[in-house]
């Protein structure tokens, strides 16, 4: 492909993006300036997120859901959230996700702050 039909092929799919969410995510904006990152990124999402597997789309959202919690990705929770709902997903479901994720986030601090205190203290 040559670069300008790179370039068509990435405003086409971020078209795409703007009317599948109603917007385009910030960091669709700034991988679509340069195309070759950009549109292997979206077609990962799009494997990840909506091609025909062992988990639902629903579930795939909520396991989003968790790690965003986890990550703390602040920007991506309202995304996942939303899909998680349009798949099917209760208040419930989305709740359970965040608190597992949330845990999830408590143990890894636990985990290394834990081994240096018994690093620390295993002499005394």
């Amino acid at each position: 492909m040559t670069p300008e039909e790179l370039k068509q092929k990435a405003e086409d799919t971020l078209g795409r993006i703007e009317k599948f969410y109603g917007f385009v995510p910030l960091v669709n904006q700034v991988l679509s300036n340069d195309p070759k990152v950009f549109l292997p990124f979206v077609e990962l999402n799009k494997e990840a997120f909506f091609s025909k597997g062992a988990l639902s789309v629903k579930v795939r959202e909520l396991t989003a859901i968790s790690a965003a919690t986890a990550l703390g990705a602040e920007h991506c929770l309202p995304i996942h959230i939303d899909m998680a709902k349009k798949h099917g997903a209760s208040r419930e479901e989305v709740l359970e996700s965040m608190m597992i994720g949330s845990l999830m986030c408590m143990t890894r601090a636990q985990s290394f702050a834990f081994r240096a205190w018994k690093k620390a203290f295993e002499e005394e």
